[in-house]
Formats: C-alpha cells, sequence, structure tokens
C-alpha cells in the first residue's frame, strides 16, 4: 500500500489528556495513521469545509451568511473548553463542540455522525494549527459540587457582577447591552456582541456546570476574560446562580427549538449535502466578500 505524504507527514498519538504528533514508527502504524488522516479529511470535506474553509481558515462558501463567524482553526484558539484560559482543548471538548454544536450560531450539533467520524475529524482538525504539535492540554478545569441556592448565594452574586463590572459588556440586567458592547471585536477583527443572559440555553447550553466552566475558563478569542484565577468556586457558582435568576420563565426555551443563526446553519448543510460530499474539492476558490 503506498501512503500519502500527508499520512507519512504526522502521526496522531492519543496519550491521556493530550495528544503528540511524531513521525510513524513503521508500516503498521503508518497505515493507521493514514487511514485516520483520510477519515477525518473526507469528514471535515464533506460537512465542514463549506464554513471553515478547506483550510481552516474561516472563510468557507458559505462564511458570508453568518454574523458569527465559523471559527478559523489556524491559532489553535477554541471557546469552549473544560481546559484554564490560553490552554488548547482536551480532545474530547471539540467532539462535544461538533456532536452538541453551539447555540444561537450556525455551528450546529451532528450527533448524526458517527463517533469514529467525529473523533476522526477532531484529529484533522487538529492538523491546522501548529499549536497542537508542541503543546498538549493543561488539565481539566473541576467543576466542584454546586452549594445548595440561596437568596444570600444569589445576592452575592449580583455584587460580584456589579464589581467585576460585567454589566459594561453585558448590561446592568445581563441584557448584553453594555455601553461596550457597540464596535465590540474578536481576536481576528471581526465584530461581535455579548452574549444576551437572559434566555436559556446559553451558547453552552442550559447546564449550570456549563455557565461555571464559561466563567472560569473563559472564551479565547473573544473579549470574555476567565475568572478562573480571581474568583473562589464559591464566587463563580453565586454569578452561575444569579444570572440564573435573571432568566424569565419566557426565556427558557426548548432545547430542540432551532435559536438564532441555527436555522441558516441547517439550510447550508441541507444544501451542501445536496450537491454531494465531494463539492469542496470540486468547486473553484471563491473570493469571500469582507
Amino acid at each position: 500500500m503506498k501512503l500519502s505524504v500527508a499520512a507519512l507527514f504526522l502521526l496522531v498519538v492519543w496519550q491521556g489528556s493530550g495528544v503528540t504528533l511524531r513521525a510513524a514508527s513503521g508500516p503498521e502504524e503508518a497505515r493507521a495513521s493514514s487511514e485516520a488522516f483520510l477519515r477525518g479529511r473526507a469528514v471535515y470535506e464533506a460537512n465542514c469545509a463549506v464554513c471553515h474553509g478547506t483550510g481552516g481558515d474561516g472563510n468557507g462558501m458559505a462564511a458570508h451568511m453568518f454574523r458569527v463567524r465559523p471559527r478559523d482553526f489556524r491559532r489553535g484558539l477554541f471557546k469552549f473548553r473544560s481546559t484554564p484560559s490560553g490552554s488548547l482543548p482536551m480532545a474530547g471538548d471539540l467532539v462535544r463542540t461538533i456532536t452538541e454544536g453551539i447555540r444561537w450560531t450556525g455551528m450546529v450539533g451532528r450527533p448524526d455522525l458517527s463517533e469514529a467520524d467525529r473523533r476522526a475529524v477532531v484529529r484533522y482538525i487538529e492538523t491546522f494549527s501548529p499549536r497542537f504539535t508542541g503543546e498538549r492540554p493543561s488539565p481539566p478545569v473541576a467543576v466542584p459540587l454546586a452549594p445548595p441556592e440561596s437568596p444570600d448565594l444569589v445576592a452575592q452574586g449580583g455584587r460580584l457582577y456589579r464589581d467585576a463590572e460585567c454589566g459594561k459588556c453585558h448590561g446592568d440586567r445581563g441584557r448584553g447591552d453594555g455601553a461596550s458592547a457597540p464596535g465590540m471585536k474578536d481576536d481576528w477583527g471581526w465584530p461581535t456582541r455579548p452574549t444576551d443572559l437572559t434566555w436559556r440555553p446559553l451558547k453552552r447550553g442550559s447546564t449550570p456546570d456549563g455557565t461555571y466552566l464559561t466563567i472560569a475558563t473563559g472564551l479565547l478569542g473573544t473579549p470574555m476574560p476567565s475568572y478562573g484565577d480571581s474568583l473562589e468556586s464559591r464566587d463563580i457558582w453565586a454569578l452561575v446562580y444569579y444570572l440564573e435568576s435573571l432568566v424569565p420563565a419566557e426565556h427558557r426555551l426548548s432545547p430542540l427549538r432551532p435559536l438564532g443563526e441555527e436555522q441558516a446553519g441547517w439550510m447550508v448543510i441541507r444544501m451542501h449535502g445536496m450537491m454531494g460530499p465531494g463539492m469542496m474539492r470540486r468547486m473553484p476558490r471563491m473570493p469571500m466578500m469582507r
């Protein structure tokens, strides 16, 4: 069996909490690496490249359709991780994002893909950033057991929200309308807006544990910082409970309901599928409107 150059270039080896990349040590290992690489590439081109681009630069054919731009994978910055700020994500973090999606955005969940395909495409996505060659993810941030909710803890969360000046971005009542909200940009220079915290699900979903992680780890590539080093775990839980208190009953929506740009995301998937899995290889590279 003749192996491709890409297969001989790198072999991804899973080692506990992270990945290392090295040359294959023999024909069987090289063949397995080749098969994993080719499977991941095939899944990516069939399902991801239309938005994220064939080179992982976030400039796919459909990228212009979304206000929340598809992620540029080349810098290895990912919003939703279980790892501390600045760290690479765990492979499981990326699998979870592919499976569940990012609510309110065009990144819709794809549990319809087999687990093997989801893991293969994560390994392929990692080849876009040199960070995965020389770095390993930091240990995940532990989410401690939540203390019992109480009026005192909610009030403490409200004070922390004001003291940390969260309202400058998210607004005094968490509606995403703070004084700094207009004109905010992400690390790539694209316009971004603070989340309206009065709705559930949030982009990470509706679980308190997910909200805890977002506060503790921050969202890499965006103005949302990490508070994991500046707040104690009880303080973070107080903030979680306070943010929950801002959500009226009519803003708690069904997890099955498409929200925000998810409608456009599903439309892209349907149209992309109609044109066939090999579309990204057959279509010429088109210039993107900026």
